[in-house]
C-alpha cells in the first residue's frame, strides 16, 4: 500500500481536527474551554477544507461581536 504524503497529511488533519473539534463541542456543555478547542479543531481542519475555514471565520466574528457587546455593557455600568 503506497500512500502519498498529501493523502497522509489530509487523513492526519481530518483525524486530529475532528477529534479536537468533538472535544470542544463536548466541553461546550461540560466545564472547560469548549470554544477555544472548537476553534483549534476548525483551524486544523481549515488547513485542508474550505468549509472549516468558513466556520472558523464565523466563529471568530461571533466571538468578536460578543466581546464588543461585553465591552459596551461594561462601559454602561
Amino acid at each position: 500500500m503506497n500512500i502519498s504524503y498529501k493523502t497522509a497529511r489530509r487523513i492526519a488533519a481530518m483525524v486530529i481536527g475532528f477529534t479536537i473539534l468533538l472535544m470542544g463541542l463536548v466541553l461546550l456543555v461540560l466545564p472547560g474551554p469548549g470554544i477555544v478547542l472548537s476553534a483549534v479543531g476548525l483551524a486544523i481542519l481549515g488547513v485542508e477544507f474550505a468549509w472549516a475555514r468558513k466556520w472558523l471565520h464565523k466563529l471568530r466574528r461571533g466571538i468578536s461581536g460578543a466581546a464588543r457587546h461585553q465591552r459596551l455593557q461594561q462601559r454602561q455600568r
